[in-house]
């Protein structure tokens, strides 16, 4: 039945609360049929997110079903946690704030509310980094070897449209798509493709042998000339690619030009270099890289950050392959792996391979203050695990 004025006053004498300290409406609740536990989901957003949908733009919930739920806008990714809370959250259509009852005095004395849902948790969206490494495991799965690769007439892999990437990655659109340049991925026949090592090399040695023989600056390649003679020997489309992954472009008086990144191909001609040996004597190694980069390239050992790792404590001093991208997505594995491939780094040697777990506006520092513990060795401060590693 529903309450009267008189019924509501009575009410509030027993609850000894003074009528004249209230706003004059009552709001009357009553549990309407519908109203069930988890038939609603609520989400707490953030102002950013809030006016993506009030703009019409979509939020996505991506994941599969072993993986952690992350909900993504255009260009974010969250991670989505479920929080409880003590107080019952109850949904009730129409229902009136004070602010609006502030408004609003001439509104009737009795306001009777139906409560359509209820609930004790909400989601809450915390920022997180984008999941790439499965793209790049899923584009590892068939890398493309070229034209003339039998490989690629008889695949039975799976290959990957955007969409797809879109519906198997846990990551924003902007950030998958960041990602795919970053790897130098291309788009062949509607599928992202990465290139197979050796055959990027091919196309690689191809245009920087070229640029020898036509004694170009290597800050002045010109595209269509490149094309012109590359054509006989490799599609004009990985020909591009390869300058593109390779160089930056530009337009000088109505013709396409590249100018060549010297730090990028030597770090590649030094992946080339360092993959067949486990371990390279290190002045040998930089000797023969220093000759196998095109005329006028300096060599540097700065250019193989999060590529290769220098051993000073072995004499000899030796270098071998360890690259960023191999080692283990989360925090604490990724310390786990460096710490049980050295025991002590130095900030300097350690910084490539955990740079890139550094969540919004965090440091290198505060990492590593987290995830390992600090000591002095002969003057220098080295960084160790917090537990042992098996």
């Amino acid at each position: 039945a529903m309450r009267n004025r008189a019924e509501v006053d009575a009410t509030l004498q027993t609850a000894k609360l003074n009528p004249a300290e209230l706003l004059p409406v009552v709001h009357c609740l009553s549990f309407g049929p519908q109203a069930g536990a988890g038939e609603c989901r609520l989400l707490q957003l953030e102002p950013d997110l809030c006016a993506e949908l009030e703009a019409g733009r979509s939020l996505v919930i991506r994941g599969e079903k072993d993986e952690q739920v992350v909900l993504c806008s255009k260009d974010k990714t969250y991670d989505m946690k479920i929080a409880d809370t003590s107080n019952m959250l109850l949904f009730i259509p129409g229902c009136k704030t004070p602010e609006q009852l502030n408004v609003d005095q001439a509104s009737c004395n009795i306001i009777h509310s139906q409560i359509a849902g209820f609930s004790n948790n909400y989601w809450e969206l915390r920022r997180c980094r984008p999941k790439l490494k499965k793209l790049r495991k899923l584009l590892m799965e068939d890398p493309y070897e070229g034209p003339d690769g039998r490989k690629d007439q008889t695949s039975t892999f799976s290959r990957y449209t955007t969409e797809d990437l879109l519906s198997l990655i846990q990551a924003s659109e902007e950030e998958i798509l960041h990602q795919l340049q970053v790897m130098d991925a291309c788009k062949i026949e509607g599928y992202w493709r990465i290139l197979e090592f050796d055959y990027e090399m091919k196309l690689l040695n191809h245009v920087t042998q070229l640029i020898d023989s036509e004694s170009w600056s290597l800050s002045k390649v010109p595209l269509r000339t490149c094309l012109e003679e590359l054509g006989p020997l490799e599609p004009t489309e990985m020909i591009e690619h390869i300058l593109l992954s390779y160089g930056r472009k530009y337009i000088d008086d109505g013709d396409v030009y590249f100018e060549m990144r010297e730090d990028k191909i030597c770090r590649a001609i030094a992946q080339m270099l360092l993959q067949n040996a486990i371990k390279f004597n290190l002045s040998e190694f930089q000797e023969v890289w220093q000759q196998s980069v095109p005329e006028g390239m300096t060599t540097r050992l700065d250019q193989l950050k999060g590529l290769a790792l220098v051993d000073k404590s072995s004499r000899p001093e030796t270098i071998f392959l360890l690259k960023v991208e191999d080692l283990p997505e989360d925090n604490q594995e990724r310390f786990n792996s460096l710490f049980s491939i050295r025991e002590k780094w130095t900030e300097v040697d350690i910084t490539p391979y955990i740079h890139d777990l550094c969540a919004e506006k965090q440091t290198v520092g505060a990492l590593l203050t987290k995830y390992a513990r600090s000591s002095m060795q002969n003057g220098v401060k080295v960084y160790n695990s917090r537990r042992p590693i098996s």
